[in-house]
């Protein structure tokens, strides 16, 4: 197996002393280097360091030599699109950064800004401060094995108000939510 380490630190702008410094404990970056380079085998323990010192997913830090990892081949500037000067592995981004876990929802009917065939991609909030989300859309479970949509709008001690996409919609009012998601990523073919 070959390992993405370099890859994704180099994605994320990060030196190799950055990479050590977040490993929990701290480690060095001659060791990262070694790691990265294979002259030191990638254990499940340093895998698991590494992968929450870059913000990722440790199966991330994994390709086989034969997997066709999408790649990113150029960048769009105001000048128009330019190349890269070599390609490099496109990583997710729902893979970097955030502590709480992912879902998704696909969008069935055009709602709003969304379109039929759309995936939102949500990061369930770690805190219940969610005022500060306030102008985000969010995703909250409610009663019944159902859940409310929308731009959150109000939050008032236990009593959160999204209002759903779309002209004419009514807020929906839900108290003592269990968790509230806050949309990171929205999907969508051409």
């Amino acid at each position: 197996m070959i390992n993405r380490i370099r890859d994704i630190r180099r994605e994320k702008a990060l030196t190799l002393a950055d990479v050590a410094e977040r490993c929990l404990p701290p480690t060095t970056a001659q060791t990262i280097g070694r790691l990265e380079t294979g002259m030191r085998n990638l254990s499940l323990d340093w895998m698991n360091r590494i992968a929450a010192a870059l913000g990722v997913e440790p199966e991330l830090l994994l390709r086989g030599e034969q997997s066709a990892q999408p790649q990113l081949v150029a960048r769009l500037t105001d000048n128009g699109a330019e190349a890269l000067a070599a390609p490099r592995d496109a990583i997710l981004p729902t893979a970097l950064g955030g502590d709480g876990p992912l879902m998704a929802i696909l969008v069935e009917a055009s709602a709003g800004e969304y379109r039929a065939g759309d995936q939102i991609w949500f990061r369930q909030l770690p805190d219940p401060d969610w005022s500060r989300h306030i102008n985000r859309d969010v995703l909250a479970p409610r009663p019944g094995g159902r859940f409310a949509f929308g731009r959150l709008i109000d939050r008032q001690g236990h009593r959160i108000a999204i209002l759903p996409p779309g002209s004419g919609q009514r807020q929906l009012v839900i108290e003592n939510a269990a968790w509230l998601a806050a949309a990171e990523m929205l999907v969508r073919k051409l």
